[in-house]
């Protein structure tokens, strides 16, 4: 399966050790399997980073997920609104799992918002699910968590 990574950046060698903590999924390489999704990612970021956008394209064989600890969520529920609210509060940024990739909806944009809104008691947990997820409708990532899961993209 082809998985795409919009940056500003082509990125031919991936270090999970450069990826920024307290994402969804925790630290993780995040792709998508809909290429018009990473280009708006890399539209993104390359306007606050005066630069070019960049779609990374690489080739990952489906078969292999058999051989690694995966977690799927499937839709918006709370048990996805609890692991990423854990990973976007984590005050260390640790990844609190040990899944290798793991697949589900991206949260919206102002995650981090709705986070402290959460913490500090201004929302309920039902409310925060319904306001982290994604403006434009349901889109999926993937997070590869493990340099191990990393190491089987190869770059196209």
């Amino acid at each position: 399966m082809k998985l795409y990574h919009g940056s500003t950046i082509d990125i031919a060698i991936i270090k999970l050790a450069l990826s920024k903590p307290n994402k969804d999924f925790g630290r993780a390489f995040y792709l998508s399997d809909d290429r018009q999704q990473a280009l708006e990612m890399a539209q993104f970021r390359a306007e606050f980073e005066d630069a070019e956008p960049v779609v990374n394209v690489y080739e990952f064989d489906e078969a292999l997920f058999q051989k690694f600890r995966c977690k799927r969520f499937e839709s918006y529920t709370e048990e996805w609104a609890h692991f990423v609210y854990n990973h976007r509060a984590e005050p260390h940024g640790r990844t609190l799992h040990d899944y290798d990739i793991v697949y589900g909806p991206v949260a919206n944009d102002r995650v981090g918002a709705q986070v402290a809104r959460f913490k500090q008691g201004y929302i309920t947990f039902d409310e925060f699910l319904r306001r982290i997820q994604y403006i434009k409708g349901i889109t999926f990532q993937y997070a590869f968590c493990t340099q191990r899961a990393i190491d089987k993209l190869q770059k196209l």
